[in-house]
């Protein structure tokens, strides 16, 4: 079986499940247009399989189709986006990249 990723609005994070069991998770707060991610944690067990990157990724696809700004206030989060500006850097309003350690869309 492979990883899954839902949203659980109940818990305010995302989640990745592996074979059922809870592998990982990225916390966030949604507030008018915005999705600040504030933490990103894989379970001891579940490290080294590339399931953190998968459950940001996919996070991050989500907010895209939800028309959503993205606030990476989590520095997984950050490093994901950095790793291919060309891909997520347009999720971060221009006005907080440099804040947040990104280029500005004159640069990228």
């Amino acid at each position: 079986m492979s990883a899954i990723t839902r949203d659980n609005p109940a818990e305010h994070r995302y989640e990745i499940h592996d074979d059922g069991r809870l592998a990982g998770f990225a916390v966030y707060e949604l507030t008018d247009g915005n999705i600040a991610f504030t933490h990103t944690e894989t379970l001891p067990e579940f490290g080294g399989r590339g399931l953190a990157g998968q459950l940001v990724a996919e996070a991050l696809d989500d907010a895209r189709r939800r028309n959503l700004a993205v606030l990476p206030y989590c520095p997984y989060v950050r490093k994901v986006i950095a790793r291919d500006t060309g891909t997520y850097l347009d999720l971060v309003p221009e006005k907080d990249r440099a804040r947040l350690g990104f280029p500005s869309a004159e640069t990228a």
